[in-house]
């Protein structure tokens, strides 16, 4: 085998088998997918049957920051411009007030038990610091994840997705000013200036390197509309954008994030289809990101005090956000439903804290704690472990929110309603119909007074024979004065093979119709003689786009 171990094809296979096995599932246990895959994860890494090690986690790194870098572009393509300057003001509000109470609550509550173990104050501080920053984060993915699962839409889904796409942020400054605190509390060399500027240096690298991967898309969707361009183009970007951040140790989710946000307001009609398509494209990379993170979590043998720090982290960093949150919503005037529920959608916590726990951890590996365990493995396992832990939580409360505040299942789109329609529901029942044996001239007359532009063609018993339209008959007989003269079996065209009857779902009426380029279609019998109507393209679009809007208002 070369040393490859077989867990990364089984892990990559269940990225691809099984997302249907864990949906189905899920929607039985009435629990959100995403949870599954944690759990499936968790199963199969070290803290399981140990088929996927530490050493495989490492060796996908690269596919990690690719996920991470299409879980970012998405979230930012969802914030919209219009809506940060109605409900900046709030967001702002809201964000302070949670990340820095849970900042200030995990912090206090976790140097008090570190001092009476550790004896030393400074020590106690410099970990409680750090606990404090990375508890401020609020992991994007699987809330995300949860929001587009049950086609949330409203106000509350709104400030949900944009506080978890700027408390990454939130989280980064705190631990930037954390660890230079820290690093000088517990004898380091870590100048705390020094510090806040090189995470300045990253977040504002962050943006500006998806700033001008943002420009660079959206010149290529000016310039065509082809999908087999577009999304090789989007792709192609992400991947140099996530790249470069990677290798100037640049935030990924923040870079990402700043791509889709510029694509979607610079021009949003034509990002629509980059952004449909990287969702569709991102099922099994989602499926494989969560499995991995469920992968790495593991629940060592800890001794009873570091319980107890995950314990006390857990309840604070609830009660923090929760708190926070509404008070932030108070101060701001924000929606009753934004007030009562937003706390309770911030309980996830992902990559980006297990990421600052990992750098924490370098800061703080030579303070000991105890004869086998240092301050840096304090933070390693705690955050590790508090992960699996608000996992577990946060999915099933980002799901059970949207349902109580009635978003859940409103953010309904074309596509759904062209789903569940008929051909019949979008039938005109009565078009012109001409018959074989009537003059041209006649039927050139029918047809310019009717609201349609191709008229069939039928036999003095209906069957169907053929078609004309004014545009046919301009080309064959530029000559109005043959016309009366002939009839319309003599221009007529032959009707087109392919059928679509009354009972046609709507959204392969319209792929056919598209695919032909037809703006008009007659609906028939499944024999192709009976005529029962017509169908229109700016007619579907037009009754489908009322729908969407009744079903999502």
């Amino acid at each position: 085998m070369n040393g490859l171990n077989p867990g990364i094809m089984i892990i990559f296979g269940i990225g691809v088998f099984g997302g249907i096995l864990s949906a189905l599932m899920a929607r039985r246990l009435s629990i959100p997918q995403v949870l599954g895959y944690i759990l499936l994860g968790v199963l199969l890494g070290e803290g399981g049957i140990r088929l996927v090690t530490q050493e495989d986690i490492q060796a996908l790194s690269a596919f990690n920051y690719f996920a991470l870098g299409i879980i970012g572009f998405l979230v930012g393509a969802e914030i919209r411009f219009s809506t940060l300057r109605k409900y900046g003001k709030q967001f702002a509000a809201i964000l302070i007030s949670e990340g820095l109470l849970t900042f200030f609550l995990v912090g206090l509550s976790i140097t008090v038990i570190l001092y009476t173990v550790m004896g030393s104050w400074s020590g106690a501080i410099a970990a409680g610091i750090i606990f404090g920053a990375i508890a401020s984060a609020t992991d994007p993915a699987s809330t995300i994840n949860v929001i587009w699962e049950y086609r949330s839409a409203g106000i509350l889904t709104t400030t949900l997705i944009a506080i978890v796409a700027l408390d990454d942020a939130l989280a980064m400054t705190l631990y930037g000013v954390g660890t230079g605190i820290a690093g000088i509390l517990s004898g380091g060399d870590v100048a705390w200036l020094e510090q806040i500027l090189r995470i300045g240096v990253e977040l504002g690298g962050a943006i500006i390197t998806g700033f001008v991967a943002a420009v660079i898309l959206k010149l290529i969707l000016r310039y065509t509309d082809k999908l087999e361009v577009i999304l090789p183009s989007a792709i192609g970007l992400l991947l140099l954008t996530i790249g470069t951040a990677v290798f100037f140790n640049m935030d990924v989710i923040m870079a990402s994030m700043t791509m889709g946000i510029v694509v979607v307001n610079l021009d949003y009609d034509r990002s629509k289809k980059v952004i449909q398509q990287l969702k569709n494209f991102s099922d099994p990379i989602y499926i494989l990101f969560f499995v991995l993170v469920g992968a790495r979590l593991t629940l060592y043998a800890m001794p009873g005090w570091l319980w107890l720090i995950i314990g006390v982290y857990v309840l604070t960093r609830t009660i923090g956000k929760i708190t926070g949150a509404w008070f932030g919503a108070v101060l701001s005037r924000s929606d009753p439903i934004v007030k009562k529920y937003t706390g309770l959608g911030l309980f996830a916590q992902g990559g980006v804290a297990i990421g600052l726990s990992i750098m924490a951890s370098h800061h703080l590996q030579h303070i000991p704690v105890s004869s086998t365990m240092t301050l840096g493995d304090v933070v390693i396992f705690g955050v590790t472990t508090t992960t699996f832990l608000v996992q577990l939580m946060g999915p099933p409360m980002v799901k059970w929110i949207i349902k109580k505040s009635g978003e859940a299942g409103k953010n309904v789109t074309v596509e759904d309603v062209l789903a569940e329609m008929k051909t019949e529901d979008v039938l005109n029942p009565s078009p012109v119909i001409l018959n074989e044996d009537l003059s041209l001239e006649k039927a050139v007359d029918m047809m310019a007074q009717a609201d349609q532009s191709i008229f069939p063609v039928v036999k003095r018993n209906g069957e169907w024979i053929g078609l004309l339209s004014v545009s046919g008959i301009r080309q064959v007989l530029p000559d109005p004065s043959l016309w009366q003269w002939m009839v319309s079996s003599d221009v007529m065209t032959d009707p087109p093979k392919e059928v679509i009857c009354p009972g046609t779902p709507l959204d392969k009426a319209l792929a056919l119709m598209n695919q032909k380029g037809y703006g008009e279609y007659i609906v028939t019998d499944e024999t192709r003689k009976k005529i029962k109507g017509l169908i229109s393209r700016h007619h579907i679009m037009r009754e489908v786009e009322h729908r969407v809007l009744t079903e999502t208002f």
